[in-house]
């Protein structure tokens, strides 16, 4: 009888004692419980990174945590995506990069990755025109006098771009297509070395978005002479249709992936961040500081662009390596 009460009570002792464990068992934690990296796979100065510091300076109040940008170039955008790609698929390494590199690039190399198997979208933040530029200082007073000056001095002239297959080099290409030219592609590790290119004099040309020609062309170090879209972006400043090259030409998306398998719930979380990010006002005013748009796209909405634009852009890189 002693014995059948002393197992009862340890019975009791243990189911409490397991019971205890459970109670004491710490919760699961929510993501995000530490700052979240933003890798750009461009260099320093350009687009991307002057539209990421805006990002990355309000969006911890939507994610709460902070958003911390890694700006890692070469090998035309590769690098970087590819070091996306192979992160753990938890939410803590995203990438910020542009059409051209995710969609297009795979039909001019081989890639270390698969962009459509190894990313998801998580949202696109806006999408923007390219601009034709030159230093205030040079003799190109319009479009027309870099043209006639490109025909008048064949494969002499020079555009410094962002990289092969990137968000300058097709737009230049598509241009030199359409007017017959014959001018020397110069590639650098992103706008932002393009750009001091142009400054130092290393290159006679070379393409920019809104984010940055502000104030360079405020200060006079630079002169736009034509731009993408259908209306003009610029007082004085005529469209690219307007002085002779038409088409679907010179659009970057901004947008941002993650690793494939990243799990839905992180998805949530960063998709409704990005969405909040878009409306909130502080956002809205400092993108418009920079002249730039803010159209913003789900993570579903823009995958269903992505595939249009593998599709767009398989037959752009057929077109323009079968000459």
């Amino acid at each position: 009888m002693f014995s059948k009460i002393v197992k009862k009570s340890l019975s009791i002792i243990a189911l409490s004692a397991g019971v205890l464990t459970l109670t004491l068992a710490p919760a699961a934690a929510e993501y995000p419980e530490k700052p979240v990296t933003l890798v750009i796979p461009l260099g320093a100065g350009g687009s991307h990174d002057l539209n990421a510091r805006i990002i990355t300076s309000v969006i911890p109040s939507y994610l709460d945590q902070a958003m911390i940008v890694r700006l890692t170039p070469g090998a035309g955008g590769q690098k970087g995506t590819q070091e996306v790609a192979n992160a753990p698929a938890d939410g803590y390494t995203l990438l910020f990069s542009h059409n051209y590199l995710d969609m297009l690039q795979q039909y001019v190399d081989n890639l270390p990755y698969d962009p459509m198997e190894d990313f998801i979208p998580i949202a696109r933040v806006n999408y923007a025109p390219i601009s034709v530029i030159v230093r205030g200082d040079s003799p190109y007073e319009t479009f027309e006098d870099l043209v006639a000056d490109a025909r008048a001095r064949p494969g002499e002239l020079s555009i410094g771009h962002s990289g092969n297959w990137g968000a300058f080099f097709v737009p230049a290409a598509q241009m030199m297509q359409e007017l017959g030219l014959s001018i020397n592609l110069v590639p650098y590790q992103g706008g932002g070395p393009a750009m001091q290119a142009l400054l130092s004099g290393d290159s006679d040309f070379t393409m920019a978005f809104p984010s940055a020609i502000g104030s360079l062309m405020e200060s006079g170090d630079i002169r736009v002479l034509a731009s993408a879209g259908e209306e003009r972006l610029f007082e004085g400043v005529p469209t690219l249709a307007e002085v002779g090259v038409s088409g679907d030409i010179g659009y970057m998306h901004r947008f941002v992936l993650a690793p494939a398998g990243t799990p839905d719930d992180v998805v949530e979380k960063l998709s409704s961040a990005f969405a909040e990010l878009s409306t909130d006002p502080t956002f809205v005013r400092l993108m418009s500081s920079l002249g730039e748009s803010i159209d913003p796209m789900s993570g579903d909405e823009y995958q269903v662009l992505r595939e249009q634009q593998a599709v767009a852009y398989e037959a752009l890189v057929d077109s323009l390596t079968s000459q």
